[in-house]
């Protein structure tokens, strides 16, 4: 899979897009945004992007959650590639698929796993590409570098979750990717939420 940060070179604020294509760009494959951001630069970029022969340039676009920063520009991409939209948001227009979490997409050439991730907002999803390790993880809070504060128990459960995959690169809603540690950093994290307090416990 390939992954092309479309807001690496970002004029405003926004969230970083990803556009992720198949390695071959085979008809097969399925071309996928992950957010949407609030630059309209990216839909140049998107036009730019090598994204195979006789397809759409944009197949599929994905919200991690509804906040203006990565969801903005949702309908412009819609209406420019007509994309199918996956989100958890009930909020949002022109969500062709309410996702819940569990649900097992096509993405590029690879199968991703929709995990609903709350903490950040009720509303958060991430994707994790079980193939390559990759989990892309929109602004869910993933590094809890010491004890303290309070968590509720769904994201707890969901930091459970990750903890049992072999999470290899995190690509994140803001900033630079994670590419080593990943599996270890989010034990630490584990940890220090145990030692934490915990609400809502089921």
């Amino acid at each position: 899979m390939k992954i092309i940060n479309l807001t690496a070179n970002k004029r405003i604020y926004t969230s970083n897009v990803y556009l992720l294509t198949g390695d071959w760009n085979r008809m097969e494959d399925i071309n996928t945004l992950v957010d949407a951001g609030r630059d309209p630069d990216i839909i140049e970029a998107i036009y730019a992007a090598s994204t195979g022969i006789g397809k759409k340039k944009v197949e599929q676009l994905i919200i991690t959650h509804s906040h203006y920063d990565h969801a903005s520009l949702l309908n412009t991409v819609k209406d420019q590639f007509n994309a199918r939209v996956y989100a958890y948001s009930s909020c949002l227009q022109n969500v062709d698929h309410q996702v819940k979490g569990g649900e097992m997409l096509k993405i590029a050439d690879q199968m991703g796993e929709i995990l609903y991730s709350p903490g950040h907002s009720t509303d958060s999803i991430c994707v994790y590409c079980e193939a390559e390790g990759i989990l892309f993880a929109g602004d869910t809070p993933l590094i809890v570098r010491s004890p303290g504060g309070s968590f509720e128990a769904g994201y707890v459960k969901f930091i459970e979750s990750l903890c049992r995959r072999q999470v290899q690169k995190i690509y994140f809603g803001h900033g630079a990717p994670l590419t080593e540690g990943c599996s270890r950093i989010l034990q630490v994290s584990l940890r220090n939420i145990y030692a934490s307090t915990i609400t809502c416990k089921q």
